[in-house]
C-alpha cells in the first residue's frame, strides 16, 4: 500500500493565516518525531533508545503494544520513519518532506508505504481507504499544532 498527499503550509491568498518559516516548519516536524505524545493523544509513552548525527531509534507504547522504529533526519528537508517487521506488524514507513516550489510557499508531502497489497473491491480496499482518511486527518492536525506552536512562540 502506498499513499501520498500534500498539505499547503503558506497560502499567499490567505493573508490572515500566519506564514511559517522553513525553520519553524522543520522544528515542528522534528518535534512530532521526538515528542509524539504532543501530536498523538492516545500514545501512552515514547522513549528514544539511541541517537546519532542522522536520527534516532524510538519505542512507542500503546497500552501493552510496543512499536520500535527508526527516524532519519535530513536537516530542514525530510523526516523519515521506518518501522521494521515486528511480531504481527508489517514493515512500513512514513516520509514527511518539505517542498518549496516558490520562495516561502511551503508544502509538506506525507508519503506512507507498507507491504500490504491493496485490492479493489475487497474489504482490504475499504480498510485502506479508511486508513488513508485517518492518515490525512492526523497530518492536518500535525500542521495545525505546528501552526499553533509557532504562533505561541514555541518553535525557536
Amino acid at each position: 500500500m502506498k499513499f501520498t498527499h500534500l498539505i499547503e503550509i503558506n497560502d499567499p491568498l490567505l493573508p490572515l493565516v500566519d506564514m511559517l518559516t522553513r525553520e519553524q516548519l522543520w522544528l515542528g516536524l522534528v518535534l512530532r518525531a521526538k515528542a509524539p505524545k504532543l501530536f498523538v493523544p492516545y500514545l501512552d509513552g515514547c522513549s528514544i533508545t539511541h541517537s546519532s548525527d542522522v536520527g534516532f531509534s524510538r519505542e512507542l507504547q500503546y497500552g501493552d503494544l510496543v512499536i520500535r522504529d527508526e527516524v532519519t533526519l535530513t536537516p530542514v528537508h525530510t523526516v523519515h520513519y521506518a518501522i521494521p517487521q515486528q511480531k504481527d506488524i508489517a514493515p512500513s514507513s512514513l516520509t514527511m518532506t518539505i517542498e518549496e516550489p516558490q520562495p516561502e510557499l511551503f508544502f509538506v508531502r506525507f508519503s506512507y508505504e507498507d507491504s500490504q497489497r491493496e485490492e479493489d473491491g475487497s474489504v482490504d480496499a475499504f480498510y485502506n481507504e479508511f486508513r488513508h482518511s485517518a492518515y490525512q486527518e492526523a497530518d492536518i492536525d500535525t500542521v495545525r499544532l505546528i501552526r499553533q506552536m509557532a504562533q505561541d512562540g514555541e518553535l525557536h
